[in-house]
């Protein structure tokens, strides 16, 4: 069996990265112009999953994020042959798009509080689905009510010949506060002796579909073929993303404040990693990997590295805690 990885998918990170390297290096440039307004920025969540700015007595921090590829399998299993349970499967992929957001900004501590959409598609008649067009703004409020936060307007352009035709691409940007400012999360305090939580996904989530998408090519039953526990591989594909703030929001309320936070999406386990600083990471119980997640690990015949360097496996948020509030934590993100 041949090997599938995520370069093969079309995802070359090697590629990727140098443009956003450069363009980290002209942004950081640009920071002295938040002196005008009497602002600062936190130098040091530059290149973090999410961008603080010092506004005096709190913080405002905010991210812009794509869902990526997860929409052509919501497009690809709706339109597949016996399929007639009328689902667009829409409102869990709004869920996914805002996840892909709000999981970034709470990482440095924020309470995410607005959201922006944008939609493009590759022409007018995407919109006059109205089944699809209804499903993805139920979802996106739904999320947005479990966050608690405000969805402030959006983009939805119509962008013929260079969105493909009957394609959307989707996108949320994020607004959060850090209010008291002693709950930024910017890793100064992470120390050795740490512990590392791990919260459980709920399957790929939105990260590896690529991947995944090009396994679905191969199958001979592609997306409506079985897992072990006789769910439709396409159907697991779609569940949706785990939105992690009201966990967050819960641990603030009860006094715990993480030293350090990763949201586990691009590069999978190596996120783990991430901070500057040198430290030695050991885990010592892996959670058990969703089905649909050993179902791409064996049928694309990739081993362990390959696939916790590029999937989530089962965890996909971490937090880094003090020793001593390490039990409190679990004992407050299982009562969420």
């Amino acid at each position: 069996m041949t090997q599938l990885d995520y370069k093969k998918a079309g995802v070359d990170y090697a590629k990727i990265d140098p443009l956003k390297v450069l363009a980290q290096r002209a942004a950081a440039e640009t920071a002295s112009n938040l002196e005008r307004h009497g602002l600062s920025e936190v130098a040091a969540s530059r290149g973090e999953s999410a961008y603080v700015v010092d506004c005096g007595d709190f913080y405002l921090a905010s991210i812009t994020e794509c869902l990526g590829t997860k929409a052509l399998v919501a497009d690809a299993v709706r339109a597949l042959p016996g399929n007639s349970t009328g689902r667009t499967y829409y409102d869990q992929i709004a869920q996914d798009t805002l996840a892909m957001a709000i999981n970034d900004i709470i990482t440095v501590g924020a309470t995410p509080i607005s959201v922006h959409a944008y939609w493009a598609s590759g022409g007018s008649d995407w919109f006059a689905d109205e089944a699809r067009a209804r499903d993805l703004v139920e979802g996106w409020k739904r999320a947005c009510d479990l966050c608690g936060v405000s969805w402030g307007g959006g983009e939805t352009p119509a962008l013929a010949g260079v969105v493909e035709q009957g394609r959307i691409d989707l996108a949320a940007s994020c607004v959060g506060i850090v209010r008291p400012k002693s709950r930024l999360t910017l890793g100064e305090k992470l120390a050795a002796g740490d512990a590392i939580v791990l919260l459980e996904s709920s399957g790929i989530h939105a990260n590896g579909i690529s991947l995944a998408r090009k396994l679905a090519e191969r199958l001979p039953d592609g997306y409506a073929a079985r897992l072990d526990n006789g769910a439709l591989f396409g159907d697991a594909l779609l569940a949706p993303t785990r939105l992690y703030s009201p966990i967050t929001e819960a641990l603030a309320a009860g006094g715990i404040v993480p030293h350090y936070c990763v949201n586990i999406t691009g590069h999978g386990w190596r996120k783990l990693m991430r901070h500057q600083a040198a430290f030695t990471y050991r885990i010592d119980a892996l959670p058990t990997a969703p089905p649909v997640l050993q179902f791409i690990q064996r049928h694309a015949a990739i081993d362990d590295r390959e696939a916790y360097g590029t999937l989530n496996m089962g965890a996909g948020f971490a937090l880094f805690v003090a020793s001593a509030d390490a039990e409190r934590t679990v004992q407050v993100a299982r009562s969420v």
